[in-house]
């Protein structure tokens, strides 16, 4: 565990970025650094009217969304992610912030999410990234993708044929976690290839997240 400052002493939403940014180990410039912001702007005001996350208050979006996942930059592989389920955008277009340079494909079944989705990328002039309305199993894009991540997903769902038939070879499936790994035992059963755990430390966060990564080699 690292110095994190307690999240109470850091009341402004930029500089607690800032902090968990480098915490992280992760080098954005200010250009980056605005777009998360405003990221994190847009969905404060679109929630209001639409319920798009649970989360109300902008500087714990920036711990629980914009951190928790730029958590998993390092474990993404290859230059075409997909983002299964991705809600509001999450975390695929904090991801795609961060790595302008690979290309996203955030995918979800609900038309609401997709529009905010949309005019996040819009907004934000984010260039990598495409919207995907579909449902997770009915989906036939005729291509592969070199990582597949999910926030919300179960796990058993992301190993189904549908989702083994997108992944390409090498290939990544990255599964974000809290505490409970109770469907690892399943997991690993069913798995193409090796499987493994890693403990995630989001700064200012002081839940439990885990990482669960599967490589198909």
């Amino acid at each position: 565990m690292t110095g994190t400052p307690k999240a109470a002493l850091i009341r402004d939403p930029a500089e607690r970025l800032r902090i968990g940014l480098a915490e992280l180990g992760l080098e954005l410039d200010q250009a980056a650094h605005g777009q998360l912001l405003s990221f994190v702007e847009l969905l404060a005001r679109w929630s209001r009217a639409y319920n798009l996350t649970a989360v109300r208050d902008p500087l714990e979006m920036v711990t629980r969304h914009l951190l928790d996942s730029l958590a998993i930059q390092p474990f993404l592989f290859g230059d075409s992610i997909l983002d299964v389920g991705t809600g509001a955008g999450l975390p695929g277009l904090p991801l795609a912030i961060a790595e302008p340079d690979r290309r996203f494909w955030l995918l979800d079944s609900s038309q609401k999410r997709l529009r905010f989705v949309r005019q996040v990328a819009l907004e934000l002039r984010l260039a990598n990234v495409q919207t995907v309305h579909a449902r997770m199993e009915a989906y036939r894009p005729g291509r592969k993708f070199s990582t597949i991540v999910s926030r919300a997903v179960a796990a058993a769902d992301l190993l189904g044929a549908e989702i083994q038939e997108l992944l390409a070879r090498p290939g990544r499936i990255l599964l974000m976690k809290g505490h409970d790994l109770d469907d690892l035992p399943i997991l690993r059963e069913r798995s193409p290839g090796s499987v493994s755990v890693v403990a995630l430390h989001v700064p200012f966060l002081d839940l439990e997240r885990h990482l669960i990564e599967l490589r198909s080699d």
